[in-house]
């Protein structure tokens, strides 16, 4: 075994010293050494959950894995999903301990996206979630501004939810939901969420899913639910500096940025706690009166498949 090798928990971890990636000045060991030390948090997350990760090697493009590879060692736990999309059975992992979290790292799985459901209910997601993508450039003060809008449109509603940054310019907004609703509930729930939030500074969001119709302003976008993944809390993001998704009490949000949390900084700032299991309010009932809203609002990806069309043939007449 090389210096740049080495066991943890039984998994034989290789090539530690060797770069992470071409992006970055990280090397396979610091990711490594990141997801260990904030292992009992980010397995909270994870567990229970089919999980996507993005991997990345030195030389290639950053892929998304989802079907777990032939060579996947026995003790990792898995799960079959039946993808309506590729009309197939996908093999997902369920990264329930340590072993397998360094598993993932020593494959240079960097970000970490479970489902929305566990594998108890894959059709009841447990948290509505709410994603403030900004516009091109340094937008997350804007996003900031924007989560505070959806924080306010869930106080009228009688919810609370709590906020953690994407690790890249956005923001997310969770809000655990009691009593089982439906996928098809939480969804409608999620658009009457966002549209609500518009209305409250119009200037600043938008639920426009079509980019060039969004107007430089704040994407609150309500479509990660049903089968939707969201980059865990905690989790390190492929983008410079190695920033990670971490959790923020609303009291501090105006005041941090994506770079204050990092696969350098974040370790200490965990030391032993949990602050999103901290920060998560109890689940809430949906009110009925959000989800009979939610079903009057168009599904975002369907209406902008169907405008889309509408744009093209317009093209076509007129051109």
């Amino acid at each position: 075994m090389s210096e740049a090798d080495e066991t943890r928990d039984g998994v034989a971890l290789t090539n530690l010293d060797q770069p992470l990636s071409d992006r970055d000045d990280a090397t396979k060991r610091d990711l490594v050494d990141y997801l260990d030390a904030v292992r009992e948090p980010i397995i909270g997350q994870l567990r229970d959950r089919p999980l996507s990760v993005i991997r990345v090697r030195p030389g290639q493009p950053p892929f998304m894995q989802k079907n777990l590879p032939r060579y996947t060692p026995e003790w990792v736990r898995r799960v079959p999903v039946w993808a309506e999309a590729s009309h197939r059975e996908i093999s997902y992992a369920l990264c329930d301990d340590r072993r397998t979290l360094l598993w993932f790292a020593n494959q240079r799985a960097v970000e970490y996206h479970p489902t929305l459901a566990t594998v108890a209910n894959l059709h009841r997601p447990t948290h509505l979630v709410l994603d403030l993508d900004p516009p091109e450039g340094d937008g997350f003060r804007a996003a900031v501004a924007a989560a505070l809008l959806v924080r306010q449109a869930l106080a009228d509603a009688g919810l609370a939810g709590a906020v953690k940054t994407s690790g890249a310019k956005g923001v997310h907004v969770f809000v655990p939901v009691a009593g089982d609703p439906t996928a098809e509930e939480l969804a409608a729930a999620t658009r009457a969420l966002a549209v609500r939030a518009e209305r409250l500074d119009p200037a600043l969001a938008t639920t426009a899913y079509i980019k060039e119709d969004r107007g430089g302003k704040v994407f609150v976008d309500a479509t990660r639910a049903g089968g939707a993944t969201v980059v865990a809390a905690y989790s390190p993001r492929l983008r410079p500096g190695m920033p990670v998704s971490f959790p923020v009490d609303w009291s501090d949000l105006t005041e941090v940025t994506p770079a204050d949390f990092t696969i350098r900084t974040v370790p200490p700032l965990v030391a032993g706690t949990d602050s999103w299991v901290a920060l998560m309010p109890a689940p809430q009932s949906l009110p009925a009166d959000l989800v009979a809203e939610g079903r009057t609002i168009p599904v975002a990806r369907v209406q902008a498949m169907h405008e889309g069309k509408r744009r093209a043939r317009a093209r076509r007449e007129t051109g």
